[in-house]
C-alpha cells in the first residue's frame, strides 16, 4: 500500500501528530501503525497526567504554554458526531519544592517563566507554610506555585486524539513494523509483521520507549532507552488540605487522585529495559519515607495499588528529539525521548511536527535545537533542576 505519510506508533504522540496533519492538510493520507491497539503496554495510560509551565528552557515552556490551553478546549476540540471528549482536566496547580542550595537555580527558572507569560508565584518558606500548613519546610529554601496548570487522565487524552484523527480520515493499521527500507536519503517504504509493505514520502518515530528499535531497523544508534517507573495509588489515613501536583527535591512528585493520591519517586539509576515487573518494595522502601518527611501525616498510608510503566529516556539530554537528520535521512522524523515530558507536551509537538512536514519548517514554536543536530554536535540541552 501507499500513504503519504506514515507514523510509527499510535499513543499520545503519534494521534496528536495525526490529527494535526489532517487538520492542516485535509487531502493528505496519514497512516498510523500501532502494534497494540489495546495499548496494554503503552507509556500513554500509564503516565501520570501532570501538565505544567514550570521549566526552564524556553523551548519546554511555550510548549507547554500552548499544549495547556489545547488541554482547556481538548473536549469540545477533539467531540466526535458531538460526543465530548472529557479528560478529567484538574487545574489544581503545581508546586516545586527546592532546598536553600538551588533557591537562585528556581529563581532563574520563575524569571523565564514569567517572561513568557505564565501565571507563577514565588513562596518563601513561611509563605509556603501557611499556604499548606501540613507541609514540613523546614530543609526548604523556596517553592514555586503555577495555579494554572494540574493534571488530567492520560488514556481519555489517546483515545480523544485517536478517535477524532479516526474521524478526520486517518488509518490505523494493527501492525507492527518491522523492517524499514532505505534509499539513498530517505526511507521508501516500511515492512510490517503481517507481512504488508507500506510505501510513504514520509516516516515518524513516534515509537517512544521502542523508538530505538525502529531506529536500529536503519543502523542508527539513538540515545534513548526504556527506563521503568512506577506510578503509585496511596492513602493516607490522616487528613491533609487539598494539594497541588507536587514535586520535591528528593525527586517525589504525587497529586490527589479521588480518596487519595497517585505519585511515585522515579529513580535515573533504574537499570534501562523493558521491565514491567512491579518492585513491591519500592514504595515502602523509597517513596513512602520521602512522603513522611514532607508530610506527616503520611507517617500512615498504605498503598493501594502500583502501575509500572515506561519512559521514552533519552539518556543524552532528557528532551524530545525531533524532526529529521538521523542517519543522514530526509524524510524519517524522530518525536521520541521525551524523558516523562511527553504527554503533556503532545499537542505542541504535534503541531510541529506537521508544520516540519507539511511546511518544511518550523512556524509558531521554534524547536531546532531540540533536533537531531544536537546529538551529532555533542550540544547538550537538559533542563536546569527539573525533574
Amino acid at each position: 500500500m501507499k500513504t503519504d505519510i506514515l507514523i510509527i506508533g499510535g499513543g499520545a504522540i503519534g494521534s496528536a501528530v495525526a490529527y494535526f496533519l489532517k487538520l492542516r492538510s485535509p487531502g493528505a493520507e496519514v497512516t498510523v501503525a500501532e502494534r497494540d491497539p489495546a495499548y496494554g503496554l503503552a507509556s500513554t495510560p500509564r503516565a501520570s497526567g501532570g501538565i505544567r509551565r514550570l521549566f526552564s528552557l524556553p523551548e519546554n515552556i511555550e510548549l507547554s504554554n500552548f499544549s495547556i490551553s489545547f488541554f482547556d478546549s481538548f473536549a469540545d476540540t477533539m467531540a466526535v458526531d458531538g460526543a465530548k471528549a472529557g479528560i478529567g482536566l484538574r487545574k489544581n496547580g503545581y508546586l516545586f519544592i527546592v532546598p536553600p542550595s538551588a533557591r537562585e537555580m528556581l529563581k532563574r527558572n520563575l524569571e523565564t517563566e514569567q517572561r513568557l507569560g505564565c501565571n507563577v508565584v514565588w513562596l518563601e518558606p513561611d509563605e509556603l507554610k501557611h499556604k499548606f500548613p501540613s507541609m514540613n519546610v523546614e530543609d526548604l529554601g523556596a517553592a514555586v506555585h503555577s495555579p494554572d496548570d494540574g493534571w488530567l487522565d492520560p488514556h481519555s487524552v489517546l483515545m480523544g486524539f485517536r478517535r477524532k484523527a479516526r474521524s478526520m480520515g486517518v488509518e490505523y493499521l494493527a501492525d507492527e513494523v518491522t523492517g524499514l527500507e532505505r534509499r539513498g536519503s530517505a526511507v521508501v517504504a516500511a515492512i510490517l509483521k503481517s507481512g504488508a509493505r507500506v510505501e510513504a514520502m514520509h516516516f515518524v518515530n513516534a515509537a517512544g520507549a521502542w523508538a530505538k528499535e525502529i531506529c536500529a531497523m536503519l543502523d542508527i544508534d539513538v540515545p534513548i532507552e526504556p527506563l521503568r517507573r512506577f506510578e503509585h495509588y496511596f492513602e493516607s489515613e490522616e487528613q491533609i488540605e487539598p494539594l497541588p501536583y507536587l514535586k520535591d527535591p528528593e525527586r517525589l512528585a504525587f497529586r490527589p487522585e479521588g480518596r487519595g493520591y497517585s505519585g511515585g519517586v522515579p529513580t535515573l539509576a533504574e537499570p534501562r529495559g523493558y521491565n514491567f515487573e512491579v518492585d513491591h518494595d519500592y514504595f515502602d522502601n523509597v517513596v513512602w519515607p520521602a512522603l513522611a518527611h514532607r508530610f506527616p501525616q503520611f507517617e500512615r498510608t498504605k498503598c493501594r495499588n502500583t502501575l509500572p510503566g515506561l519512559y521514552d529516556q533519552n539518556d543524552f539530554d532528557g528532551n524530545v528529539i525531533i524532526g529529521p537528520g538521523a542517519g543522514g535521512l530526509v524524510n524519517f522524523h524522530m518525536l521520541a525521548g521525551f524523558s516523562g515530558h511527553g504527554l503533556m507536551h503532545a499537542p505542541g509537538c504535534g503541531r510541529a511536527m506537521a508544520e516540519l512536514i507539511l511546511a518544511g519548517g518550523y512556524e509558531t514554536i521554534d524547536l531546532t535545537r531540540f533536533g537531531w543536530k544536537r546529538l551529532i554536535d555533542g550540544t547538550r540541552l537538559p533542563e536546569e533542576g527539573i525533574i
